[in-house]
C-alpha cells in the first residue's frame, strides 16, 4: 500500500501564493506519476497537474502559467506552487500516485487525504 501525507494548505488573500507539498511511502511500490486534483464544493474532482517520474510536467490549461508541479524522487515527494491564486482556486486540494508493487506489473491510483486551500478575496 502507498501512502500519501499532504501539508501547506491554508487561507489566503486572493493574489497570494501558498505551497502544498505530499511524501509517498511505500518501500516496495515502485512511485511512477504523482500529481494533484481538486474539488470545489458542489463540483466535480477536477485534475490540476502532474509529473512523471522523469520529470515531465502536465498542466490543466486553465493553470498553466499560475502553478508549478515538481518532485523529488529520492523521497518521493511531490510539491505545488501556487501563484496570483484566485477566489475560485478555493478547493480540496489532494495529491495521488499512479504506482506499481516492485515484484510486480499492474499500476493503481492512491490518495491522500486532501488539504484544504481557500482563497479569500
Amino acid at each position: 500500500q502507498v501512502q500519501l501525507v499532504e501539508s501547506g494548505g491554508g487561507l489566503v488573500q486572493a493574489g497570494g501564493s501558498l505551497r502544498l507539498s505530499c511524501a509517498a511511502s511505500g518501500s516496495n511500490f515502485i512511485i511512477n506519476l504523482m500529481g494533484w486534483y481538486r474539488q470545489a464544493p458542489g463540483k466535480q474532482r477536477e485534475w490540476v497537474a502532474g509529473v512523471g517520474s522523469g520529470g515531465n510536467t502536465m498542466y490543466a490549461d486553465s493553470l498553466k502559467g499560475r502553478f508549478i508541479i515538481s518532485r523529488d524522487n529520492a523521497d518521493n515527494t511531490v510539491n505545488l506552487q501556487m501563484n496570483s491564486l484566485k477566489p475560485e482556486d478555493t478547493a480540496v486540494y489532494y495529491c495521488y500516485t499512479r504506482s506499481r508493487p516492485r515484484d510486480g506489473t499492474s499500476y493503481n491510483d492512491y490518495w491522500g487525504q486532501g488539504t484544504q486551500v481557500t482563497v479569500s478575496s
